[in-house]
């Protein structure tokens, strides 16, 4: 399962400390399934975790005074920290991801859909909020099909940026989707609409679409994936990292036809969507050090636009009391 380290412009746990949140999120996944898997094969009465996952809500939805919530509960945490890393002890606590049952799996298989879909929600909160923030998340990403299927069936050590604002030159950049492998900086754009559409590819400023009988033009978008290759290597230039960058067109229900497109760009639509995607699920390599200065050169031009939940407690309060 990838790890979705920067969402748009949502600030992002991995912000705080990239080097140590994606091998605590590999074995906090690792440590929760062993652990649900183990008690539903023993018959376990799994509600538990329903119980579990409402009293961290309740805990994390407590009104703290300022002086509480912005030092003590940090210093609280931090300790809590410090203890568990001297034990080399999972931190399921410390991230707050109690899988939430909705339906009591009959086999093994429901039971890893369940906590698959449940660790895929995890994700979102946990790229669009910290400790002392959080960020309003736009609830159609809940239902994304491509960041689902990104998320959940890529490799843990592959690290995911989806569609992020970065800030060059004092101004705000969205940049399509930036998959950070252990090997290399994969950029891609991808091309969806009506489903068996085909898209007619050329050196010209716009494209043709054609979908039946209607032929309709739409931008280039190679412009946009040229100018994010072109950004993303020039970040990795600055910072003298050496770390290969490759271009994907990619649809997953249409057609590309593209003859003079360029040597170092690939073309994916229905025809090899499944075998290329298949290649990248294949990865046993680990996490690498240049992958993570790759990353975090990255994720240190990202734009962050959030609340203090401080702020955001105090105004529902206000709201209730009004009521």
């Amino acid at each position: 399962m990838a790890q979705l380290v920067k969402l748009l412009d949502y600030v992002s746990r991995y912000e705080r400390d990239l080097s140590r949140y994606p091998t605590q999120y590999i074995r906090l996944k690792k440590y929760q399934w062993e652990r649900m898997k183990k008690q539903w094969e023993h018959g376990a009465d799994l509600s538990e975790w329903q119980q579990v996952n409402e009293k961290v809500e309740q805990e994390e939805g407590k009104s703290f005074s300022p002086l509480f919530r912005l030092f003590g509960q940090r210093k609280v945490v931090e300790e809590e920290q410090d203890a568990k890393d001297q034990k080399n002890e999972p931190e399921d606590d410390d991230f707050g991801f109690n899988p939430n049952l909705v339906y009591t799996p009959e086999t093994v298989e429901q039971l890893r859909e369940l906590y698959l879909n449940q660790l895929f929600h995890f994700q979102i909160k946990w790229a669009s909020s910290t400790l002392m923030d959080k960020s309003r998340i736009d609830a159609r990403y809940m239902r994304d099909s491509l960041l689902r299927s990104f998320s959940l069936q890529l490799p843990d050590s592959y690290l995911l940026f989806y569609h992020p604002i970065l800030v060059l030159k004092k101004a705000p950049v969205e940049l399509d989707i930036i998959i950070v492998t252990p090997v290399e900086c994969v950029c891609i754009t991808v091309l969806e609409q009506e489903n068996v559409a085909a898209f007619i590819g050329s050196g010209d400023r716009f494209w043709v679409k054609k979908h039946g009988e209607k032929e309709t033009k739409l931008l280039n978008p190679l412009i946009g994936l040229n100018r994010m290759e072109s950004i993303v290597s020039g970040i990795f230039k600055g910072r003298d990292i050496q770390f290969p960058v490759r271009k994907y067109l990619v649809s997953r229900n249409g057609y590309i036809d593209h003859p003079g497109a360029a040597f170092d760009m690939d073309i994916i639509d229905r025809r090899t969507y499944d075998k290329w995607f298949l290649a990248l699920q294949k990865s046993i390599i680990p996490l690498k050090s240049t992958q993570f200065k790759a990353a975090q050169a990255i994720l240190d031009l990202g734009q962050s636009t959030s609340i203090s939940r401080l702020f955001d407690e105090i105004e529902y309060e206000h709201e209730n009391e009004v009521e």
